[in-house]
């Protein structure tokens, strides 16, 4: 019967706890300060050792300031953009040591993912000088390729303990509602915006043993 016997198949259920973040006209670049909280819950299967299929949900909050950026266009607008996010994804992660072996005394794996997906959101832009040049709220649908890495841990059998780091490639400069429509002196039309997201996550792996074709159906009775 081992000779025959498959590795167990898994489904992976879990929840991360992390920040959005964005980068685009208001937040030319990166700052950690900028997270928004965020949640998401996610669901794997794994397909085979290295690639494991994954779907997830992700809501939270977007926000950046000018005022941390001491570039003239920035210091000039004073401008201050929050909103909402919410996405739905899927896609595959590659994870580039065997994760599931339960051999292993210690089950850790770095991964990579690509997903597909696609994100609702709102967002209000209003600057704080004089004569307040910038008040826009707006709110759209659109897609993003999120991408990515991170590390999982086992905890034990079925707990695990994950850290990620994503970006979102999205094909609009409308995100903080600086645009093609703003005027030049206040925005830069040719690049397009982003959205980020890191978290920690803790999930539970619910285990299937699927026995060989030649088994299934067949019962031998006791002698």
């Amino acid at each position: 019967m081992n000779a025959f016997a498959q590795a167990p198949s898994t489904r992976e259920l879990g929840i991360s706890l992390g920040g959005i973040n964005y980068k685009g006209e208001i937040a030319p670049k990166y700052r950690f300060g900028n997270n928004q909280p965020a949640v998401m819950v996610f669901y794997r299967r794994d397909i085979s050792s290295p690639v494991t299929l994954r779907a997830s949900g992700l809501l939270g909050g977007v926000a950046a300031t000018d005022n941390y950026f001491k570039l003239p266009l920035n210091q000039f607008r004073q401008a201050r953009l929050r909103g909402t996010l919410i996405e739905l994804a899927g896609g595959m992660e590659y994870n580039f040591m065997d994760y599931y072996d339960l051999r292993r005394r210690i089950r850790w794996t770095p991964y990579f993912f690509l997903n597909v997906a696609g994100y609702y959101v709102k967002t209000k832009t209003e600057s704080s000088t004089v004569g307040n040049i910038i008040n826009k709220e707006d709110s759209f649908f659109s897609f993003s390729i999120p991408i990515g890495a991170g590390i999982k841990y086992a905890l034990s059998k079925h707990w695990n303990l994950g850290l990620e780091i994503g970006a979102r490639k999205i094909f609009t400069d409308s995100f903080d509602n600086l645009d093609k429509a703003t005027p030049t002196t206040l925005a830069n039309p040719h690049n397009n915006d982003w959205y980020f997201y890191n978290g920690i996550s803790i999930s539970y792996t619910f285990y299937k043993i699927e026995c060989a074709k030649i088994y299934r159906g067949k019962v031998t009775p006791l002698q």
